[in-house]
């Protein structure tokens, strides 16, 4: 009988445990998603205050966005195609962010690695087409926008620069060194009044995926933060760099190659960039010019918060946003709206994004710790 006793209490304490593991494991992951979610609920409600100040009704651009960016097969394919670059350039601010680095760099590497894909393209367009010239100027503009980044992590690591001032100022100079040479040594002549390189011929451009008039950049966007997901969850090196972002120090005097990891990882973040700057050349703009310059690199940043620099999370917040910028024209012309105001909603957004990231930890639903220490003082009773 006791040892009927001892078995069962002994089960009983083993379902307890269990029970009690996955109920943290649940609060734990259910923590950034419920605050993000709150977060965008309060960015959505200080825009809600800009419309109705504008006298606009917030309802109808909820409708608008709706229609404009997923409410058909045609308006949902053009926010798949907003969001090719948007996946990347997010990467570029994710990567960075896991080992503590906050680089938002990402639209001066898309400009440089812009014009290095074109750059490449025009002496192999006598060559060849198709996937060996595609496969030149993603390497060209990965390695361009690469190098961009990873001087700003070098600045961190060997002489203390703060990565997000170099970062952003590196920026500004990318664009005026593709501004420079696309007026200068790498302009096409016949490009009068919009100054850009020699354009690329209508068959050594990237082609639609196969059913869809959405171009294969959103697919490689794709893949490129899968793969980002396993280098950093899978691999001894994604456990080095989030190590490395939990604690520098800590890690420094564990050993781990601090200074290779974050020069690594800010040029693979820049590499992403400059691979949508390829895209965009390849596949929409045909050439590097002005019109590269679209603010991807910027909005980059608020998806990859959103997403807490989750490169699977990037996907999603990606077509979210890559929806509202594809209702913008519509919203323009039924409300009367400028297209700078999904510019004004993604910075009330992120306003609220930083706002709540204060309040991680803050929960005792969220945070098993605060669970213990309860539970401690009742038995201390």
């Amino acid at each position: 009988m006791a040892a009927e006793i001892d078995i069962s209490s002994v089960a009983s304490a083993t379902r307890r445990f269990t029970l009690s593991r996955l109920q943290e494991e649940l609060a734990r992951r259910l923590e950034p998603l419920a605050i993000t979610f709150l977060a965008i609920l309060a960015g959505m409600g200080l825009f809600s205050l800009f419309l109705l100040a504008l006298g606009k009704s917030p309802l109808q651009f909820v409708q608008l966005v709706y229609a404009g960016g997923f409410g058909t097969w045609f308006s949902l394919q053009n926010a798949f195609s907003r969001a090719a670059p948007l996946l990347l350039t997010a990467l570029c601010v994710a990567l960075p962010a896991r080992l503590g680095l906050t680089v938002i760099g990402g639209e001066g590497a898309l400009a440089l690695g812009g014009l290095g894909a074109a750059a490449i393209a025009v002496p192999m367009l006598s060559v060849s087409h198709g996937w060996p010239l595609w496969i030149a100027m993603g390497i060209a503009g990965s390695v361009v926008g690469g190098l961009w980044i990873a001087f700003a992590g070098a600045l961190k690591h060997y002489r203390g620069v703060n990565e997000t001032i170099s970062s952003l100022l590196l920026t500004y100079i990318g664009i005026a060194v593709m501004n420079h040479l696309i007026e200068g040594v790498l302009r096409d002549p016949a490009s009068l009044n919009k100054p850009s390189t020699f354009p690329l011929p209508a068959d050594a451009m990237f082609g639609k995926i196969w059913g869809m008039d959405v171009h294969w950049g959103f697919a490689t966007g794709i893949v490129c933060c899968v793969l980002a997901w396993v280098l950093i969850e899978r691999t001894t090196i994604g456990f080095a760099a989030r190590v490395s972002g939990g604690n520098l120090r800590a890690a420094q005097i564990q050993g781990l190659p601090v200074g290779k990891l974050i020069v690594g990882f800010t040029f693979l973040a820049g590499a992403f960039a400059g691979l949508a700057g390829m895209i965009e050349v390849a596949a929409v703009q045909g050439s590097a010019n002005g019109s590269i310059i679209a603010g991807y690199g910027y909005t980059g940043i608020l998806v990859a918060f959103l997403a807490r620099h989750n490169p699977l999370a990037i996907i999603p917040v990606s077509i979210l946003l890559g929806g509202v910028a594809a209702a913008g024209g519509l919203i323009q012309r039924r409300m009367g709206l400028p297209d700078a105001t999904v510019l004004v909603l993604q910075g009330t957004l992120f306003i609220s994004v930083l706002f709540f990231e204060t309040l991680y930890g803050r929960f005792k639903l969220f945070n098993p710790e605060m669970w213990r220490t309860t539970r401690a003082g009742k038995d201390g009773e």
